[in-house]
């Protein structure tokens, strides 16, 4: 796990979110899934994390289902996160009050009337455990409509699979954004995954939908930089897409050649306005180079990468902090940042749905 972070709660220090007037690029979309933990976290004792602002308790029952509460108890406004997990129930440790995974207070010790009843319940989360993370989604007072998003390559056998989680002090926005982003890649990354050397023409088709959008670079060379070489040492052009997946899911795809292929998958959490974590699964083949030989070179290269764009993600913070909000300028080759925030924005107020039949469709020609 790579951590770069600034104070202890993420924010600049003259913003004070969710209730500063100051303009910044903040979607606070409730209606989704989010990924809590990886699944080997969650074990016989509780979890606090916080997520979209919102303390919870994640725990696991001795039966092995997953749980997640509201970390405050209905009774006294202790965290039951404090407490301990017993059998099928989580134990507030104040008064020994028990809740189930639904929330359903199960026992008040000492208490001889019924326990179970709606002002003793503590909210619920829905939770789901899925491809080897815990899911959870956000808004307590509705039964989702909607699956977590489906990781893929994960079962295939001829894929090796990295799994990282890193976390960033910058907005869900910047973090998904920077992920996407292939200028900077130049710039912050030269050497690591692309150089100051020949620029290339590269048109770029970009395909919107209700809930997602992808851009495909046609006529893009073989990147240069450590990372490239090795996923692809005879060079050539390559197929590649970005991917944004409603609400926070970051997909960067190459295929070099018939045999080198690389899908990356970060899922964004949300912990505030300013703390993002990335769930990060890499799914490579390189032909006949074995995985353990990859994955030793790649791993280290991609968290060298990642702390590059934690730091500066977080100087982006700081700054906006020292200013008292943003100030932001695009251009066309800023491919995939302003449709990724209209979706974001469309899924705040709930207008986000299933994807239309035909995109819409907008070319961009850069020089990268």
């Amino acid at each position: 796990m790579l951590r770069v972070m600034g104070d202890s709660n993420g924010l600049p220090p003259q913003l004070t979110a969710p209730h500063t007037k100051a303009k910044v690029s903040v979607a606070r979309c409730a209606d989704y899934w989010y990924v809590a933990c990886t699944a080997s976290e969650l074990k016989n004792a509780p979890l606090p994390l916080t997520i979209l602002g919102i303390p919870m308790v994640f725990f696991r029952t001795k039966s092995g289902v997953p749980g997640a509460l509201l970390d405050r108890c209905p009774h006294r406004n202790v965290p039951i996160s404090a407490g301990e997990v017993d059998g099928e129930a989580l134990r507030c440790g104040y008064h020994g009050w028990e809740f189930s995974t639904k929330g359903s207070c199960l026992l008040i010790p000492g208490l001889k009337g019924e326990s179970n009843t709606k002002g003793h319940a503590a909210t619920a989360y829905p939770v789901v455990e899925k491809q080897g993370y815990i899911w959870v989604y956000t808004n307590p007072d509705v039964a989702p409509k909607i699956e977590p998003f489906h990781i893929p390559l994960l079962s295939d056998t001829n894929y090796n699979h990295v799994r990282q989680m890193v976390e960033a002090p910058g907005t869900l926005h910047a973090t998904i954004e920077n992920a996407l982003d292939v200028p900077h890649t130049s710039f912050l990354h030269k050497g690591l995954f692309r150089g100051k050397g020949t620029r290339n023409d590269i048109t770029v088709e970009i395909r919107r939908w209700n809930n997602r959008v992808e851009a495909k670079y046609i006529g893009e060379p073989r990147p240069q930089g450590i990372a490239a070489k090795i996923a692809s040492p005879g060079g050539g052009e390559v197929e590649h897409y970005d991917r944004f997946f409603m609400p926070s899911v970051a997909q960067v795809e190459y295929k070099i050649g018939d045999d080198s292929h690389i899908l990356t998958t970060a899922i964004g959490t949300p912990v505030s306005d300013f703390h993002t974590k990335l769930f990060t699964i890499i799914s490579f083949r390189f032909g006949r180079m074995p995985g353990w030989m990859v994955r030793s070179v790649l791993e280290p290269i991609g968290k060298m990468i990642f702390k590059q764009d934690a730091v500066m993600l977080g100087k982006q913070t700081e700054l906006i902090g020292k200013f008292g909000g943003e100030q932001f300028t695009s251009t066309e080759i800023d491919v995939l940042g302003p449709h990724i925030w209209r979706l974001m924005k469309a899924g705040e107020r709930g207008e986000a749905g299933e994807m239309d039949e035909e995109p819409t469709l907008n070319i961009v020609e850069m020089n990268v």
